[in-house]
């Protein structure tokens, strides 16, 4: 039983989330949705469904690199859902599944960034 007292706590305190020291977040989304109304499309049912489907399409793996998704949020191995076309708010190309793959947080924040700055 004294062994259990001193044993450290098997659950980690839960961690602020990114941006909420900046202040009301809602509201920073509210301002985004309207210079870019399709923003809100990411937090539709809809888009959580078809995430969902893409993912197990592909089998919780990066198509471009072959790493498990298996990350949370942040981790480099977090599941990203990237739209293969840019889709600039057309929702034809947002909604279609064969526009978009599932790819790896770290390879979608780097690699696909840098093609998509070098169309610009």
């Amino acid at each position: 039983m004294g062994r259990l007292k001193t044993m450290p706590p098997r659950i980690a305190a839960a961690q602020p989330k990114l941006g909420a020291a900046s202040g009301d977040t809602r509201a920073q989304d509210r301002e985004r949705y309207k210079v870019k109304p399709w923003r809100a499309w990411y937090s539709s049912t809809r888009w959580h469904k078809l995430r969902r489907q893409i993912l197990k399409r592909d089998g919780h793996t990066c198509r471009q690199t072959g790493v498990p998704l298996i990350g949370k949020r942040d981790d480099p191995d977090a599941p990203v859902i990237d739209h293969i076309v840019e889709h600039k708010g057309d929702p034809v190309l947002f909604w279609d599944p064969e526009n978009l793959q599932a790819v790896a947080k770290a390879w979608h924040d780097s690699e696909k960034q840098k093609q998509e700055r070098a169309r610009v």
